[in-house]
């Protein structure tokens, strides 16, 4: 799929007529934001992330949306999860007369524990706002909701076919129980949105890292350390030689890494380790270095340094990289251009992280990601969001929309 610039309208004043709109919506937008945060809401806990679909749901119906809830589904070895909820709004410009279906990205759940919010609620004071979840990912599902209601109710652009917006409920664990979700809308889309927070410097994101779990379990055999050693097959020995085997990954192919990042080994200090386990993630920046690198991991999973041991490598999770592709360059471009055309300066670049972006692109969907206000601290107490930011990211999303609303 082409994108192309299409302008909202042949007034010269579009893109500050935006930005008074989006300072309109700003009272709205926090109240929204702050409802949502004074909800606890980790991925495991069920009620807190229904509740705050809840919220959603209700802002979603009032403001003309149609809504759904998707229950997330089963995952063996974990807890039931929350729903995932759709929103969306249909314009007059369908697919067949080269109207453009627009897929927004947002998450609903948290990294914090229950109780968080009762101990840091939501503040507003000295130009930021605070509180768990504030800026990963909240601020993002409110940014989809009133940047659309921005674009569509305010300003009156209904140029497009469709806009989804999706908020699902275990971003934060890798989506497994809503990633079936994500890659059905992304197959129907023609480009793909992610809102999650711009960089602290405002930049948006253009690629993002793919990444893996492993569990590599290794059998050895019990002794008694100080009778018979020699009757013994040592685990611990086995899982020190994988570890350093398995650090040796990085550097190897450009942007992969390879962190052992748990060891759990034995039983006592007098007895030969008779199990042990590794915890291994591999992350890489194009598919190509990601599978290379994961088929390594097997085959040194495969290996035995100390004679008798086996072992059993299983991999957990994935998301492949989110590589920028020249279809992804030319989004990015346009997010630039509506940008400059609102006053202000607008980069992109890659990282580390992964998320439902990368659940898109792999459907081979043109993706970008980061269209969500400023902040920092995330994952930490320290998580803040950036007050000033708020217009103008509505706005730039309500911008690039109009230049995505036609496909052709």
């Amino acid at each position: 799929m082409n994108v192309y610039t299409c302008a909202m309208d042949d007034r010269g004043d579009a893109p500050e007529h935006l930005l008074r709109l989006a300072a309109g919506r700003y009272d709205g937008y926090l109240a929204l934001l702050g409802a949502m945060v004074d909800v606890d809401s980790g991925s495991f806990d069920v009620d807190g992330v229904n509740r705050v679909g809840d919220l959603v749901c209700e802002r979603l119906a009032t403001g003309g949306w149609a809504v759904e809830r998707i229950p997330a589904e089963p995952v063996e070895g974990l807890p039931q999860l929350g729903d995932a909820v759709v929103g969306r709004r249909t314009g007059a410009l369908p697919p067949d007369q080269g109207g453009a279906r627009l897929l927004l990205l947002a998450h609903l759940d948290t990294v914090f524990d229950a109780g968080t919010a009762a101990a840091r609620p939501f503040t507003v004071a000295g130009g930021v706002a605070r509180g768990p979840g504030v800026i990963d990912d909240k601020c993002g599902v409110a940014a989809g909701i009133d940047g659309v209601e921005l674009l569509v109710d305010d300003a009156g652009f209904d140029g497009f076919a469709e806009i989804v917006l999706l908020c699902t409920p275990d971003e934060e664990i890798g989506s497994p129980g809503s990633n079936h979700i994500t890659e059905k809308l992304a197959s129907q889309a023609d480009v793909v949105v992610g809102l999650e927070a711009a960089r602290r410097n405002g930049d948006i994101v253009s690629a993002r890292k793919g990444m893996a779990s492993f569990q590599i379990e290794i059998t050895g055999r019990a002794a008694h350390a100080g009778v018979a050693p020699e009757l013994g097959v040592n685990a611990c020995l086995e899982a020190a030689h994988k570890t350093i085997a398995l650090q040796g990954l990085n550097g190897r192919w450009d942007g992969v890494t390879c962190n052992v990042g748990t060891v759990r080994a034995g039983s006592r200090i007098n007895v030969v380790a008779a199990e042990a386990r590794l915890g291994v993630e591999l992350r890489a920046t194009t598919t190509a270095a990601f599978e290379a690198a994961a088929v390594e991991i097997d085959a040194i999973a495969a290996r035995a340094w100390v004679p008798g041991t086996t072992t059993v490598c299983r991999r957990g999770r994935a998301h492949l990289p989110m590589e920028k592709t020249p279809a992804t360059a030319r989004l990015a471009a346009l997010a630039m251009e509506a940008a400059a055309d609102l006053g202000f300066h607008l980069g992109d670049q890659a990282t580390g992280g992964c998320g439902d972006a990368n659940i898109a692109a792999a459907a081979g969907t043109p993706t970008i990601d980061g269209l969500g206000p400023n902040g920092g601290g995330v994952h930490t107490p320290d998580e803040f969001l950036t007050l000033d930011s708020i217009a103008p990211r509505l706005a730039l999303l309500a911008a690039l929309l109009t230049r995505l609303g036609r496909a052709c």
